[in-house]
């Protein structure tokens, strides 16, 4: 046990004295965690729209004023003539541009319904569609308030788990398992490469340690960084963004330990095949990129073509974003997740065992 201790606080002195190491662990999750939780969200609000009111009745005024008094939209833009439409819409300096028609009032007193056009930039499409959706809605309360007799059925809405909709506290719960993923695979990937590259990985392999114990000492460091900077990132999701955490944290920290484990895994995998520091860091980011995009962090796995939901198996982080959305969000009990624990847990004994594998054959 004093062989192993020994070894642990050697890897966090190199660890920590490093420069580049120092930085990985200490500057990115920053970063991220103020971009993330201010700039990564579904929310549209303050779409910028024109108007082009060829009526000026009653009735298309009252339209109008229901636009300008929705707080997703901000009128930037009146126009009078068809071709100020396209340049506005070109330039991007419009979403929007409301178009109501000459005969608007008279349609709507004549035949009880009459047409309103609605011209969105489809550059972004998700975008457009938020937007046309609250346009839908106001349509709708206008309908209404015009409306001879009372609409037979009321649709009441009640959204669960999110009951203002905010997109932010759909993302910032992931960023949990992002942050956690990134940092404790750069700390892994990196800890046999920098050994390597400094030539002292060759005197490990001749003293007294293990393959096992090697291993242990090479994830212990990783394993404490990405505990303390889970902890971290869950602090401020509650304390700073008022995410609420409804489950138990036994649930929280449980499904963190198996993420690591599986991510540590991966991450000595990595490391040992590669020879530099810079290789260890072009390994660790080849495994980023599609485990955060298939993860289920910005898009639903179920969205994707079967073959890549399959793929999708082989991804800790799939798992623990059903984990750790699930705790926050749904307060999901323990044994609810026991079907995404495992495989973490199966994942990360396969790579562990890989991995001392590859220091076997290296000490061979």
């Amino acid at each position: 046990m004093s062989r192993l201790t020994a070894l642990i606080v050697k890897e966090f002195l190199a660890l920590l004295r490093d420069p580049r190491s120092r930085f990985v662990i200490f500057i990115p999750p920053v970063l991220q965690l103020v971009v993330f939780g201010y700039a990564a969200t579904f929310d549209v609000t303050d779409v910028p729209f024109a108007v082009f009111n060829e009526s000026d009745s009653e009735a298309a005024r009252d339209l109008v004023a229901r636009m300008d008094g929705s707080p997703q939209f901000r009128r930037v833009a009146t126009i009078t003539h068809d071709a100020e439409i396209a340049p506005l819409v070109n330039r991007k300096q419009v979403l929007a541009v409301l178009h109501i028609g000459p005969q608007f009032e008279r349609d709507l007193k004549t035949a009880g319904s009459a047409p309103v056009q609605l011209i969105l930039d489809g550059r972004d499409s998700n975008t457009a569609l938020i937007a046309l959706g609250y346009a839908q809605t106001i349509i709708n309360e206008y309908n209404a308030s015009y409306g001879v007799l009372p609409a037979p059925a009321r649709l009441d809405v009640r959204s669960w788990f999110n009951p203002n909709l905010l997109s932010r506290w759909f993302i910032v719960p992931g960023i949990v398992g992002l942050l956690t993923l990134v940092v404790t695979m750069l700390v892994t990937a990196l800890s046999v490469a920098r050994e390597r590259e400094h030539g002292t990985f060759d005197q490990l392999l001749v003293t007294p340690y293990r393959p096992w114990e090697i291993l242990i000492g090479k994830a212990m460091p990783g394993l404490i960084i990405g505990t303390l900077e889970a902890t971290l990132i869950v602090v401020v999701t509650v304390l700073w963004f008022h995410v609420p955490l409804l489950g138990s944290l036994v649930t929280l920290y449980t499904g963190i330990g198996l993420f690591l484990l599986s991510a540590i895994g991966v991450g000595l995998m990595i490391s040992s095949l590669s020879v530099t520091q810079q290789q260890g860091l072009l390994g660790a980011f080849l495994f980023l990129v599609p485990a955060i995009i298939l993860s289920g962090f910005s898009t639903p796995i179920a969205n994707m073509p079967p073959l890549v939901q399959k793929l999708t198996l082989l991804n800790p982080m799939r798992y623990f974003m059903v984990v750790v959305r699930g705790v926050f969000l749904e307060g999901t009990p323990f044994h609810l997740l026991i079907s995404q624990f495992w495989p973490m847990a199966l994942i990360g004994v396969a790579c562990l065992t890989m991995a001392a594998w590859l220091f076997r054959r290296r000490m061979v």
